[in-house]
């Protein structure tokens, strides 16, 4: 493993939640933080989506597998990952399901279902993405995305920290807050 510290700060703003604290990762967390690391810093949850790129429909079903991949590495990784730590410190399962209920799930809990609808409302001879782009909410959409891009960005750091790497987001232009 990697010389990661042993404390790491935790400062996070979440729309309906702020996290502040310590963390003080043990290895069980460490693999755990990196394997969520993974997965946030590869899919469109830090990577900016503009106007004329990609589907809203793929970002959002992108966010919600969020929800299934820390789930099998909650379980992969078991209770030394939840462990209580003294002095109300943080751990891992604290953190991820945090981030899942207060950073992912707002989003997708208002958004999914509005942009069901719209899809829905789609003529046959109109191909999805025109569609979507001609969606009077899309631009709102992009920008609740983008605030959850932010959040998510926030805790891509922090589990970079407590791997004791780089923070990789530096690979995607336009990535970084």
């Amino acid at each position: 493993m990697t010389q990661a510290p042993r404390n790491v700060e935790v400062r996070l703003k979440l729309p309906l939640l702020e996290i502040a604290g310590n963390w003080e990762p043990n290895d069980a967390e460490r693999r755990a933080a990196w394997e969520l690391y993974v997965e946030l810093i590869t899919r469109v949850s830090v990577v900016p989506l503009r106007a004329d790129e990609g589907l809203l429909r793929e970002a959002l079903t992108s966010l919600y597998s969020l929800f299934g991949t820390t789930r099998e590495i909650l379980r992969r990784h078991g209770p030394d990952i939840a462990e209580p730590k003294r002095n109300g410190q943080y751990n891992f399962g604290f953190l991820a399901v945090a981030m899942l209920n207060y950073g992912v799930r707002p989003l997708l809990a208002a958004w999914h279902p509005a942009l069901e609808d719209w899809e829905s409302r789609r003529p046959a001879d109109r191909s999805r993405r025109d569609h979507e782009r001609a969606w009077d909410r899309a631009p709102e959409l992009r920008a609740a995305l983008n605030d959850t891009r932010l959040v998510l960005t926030a805790y891509a750091g922090l589990l970079a920290a407590a791997c004791g790497v780089p923070n990789l987001l530096g690979a995607y232009p336009g990535a970084r807050g």
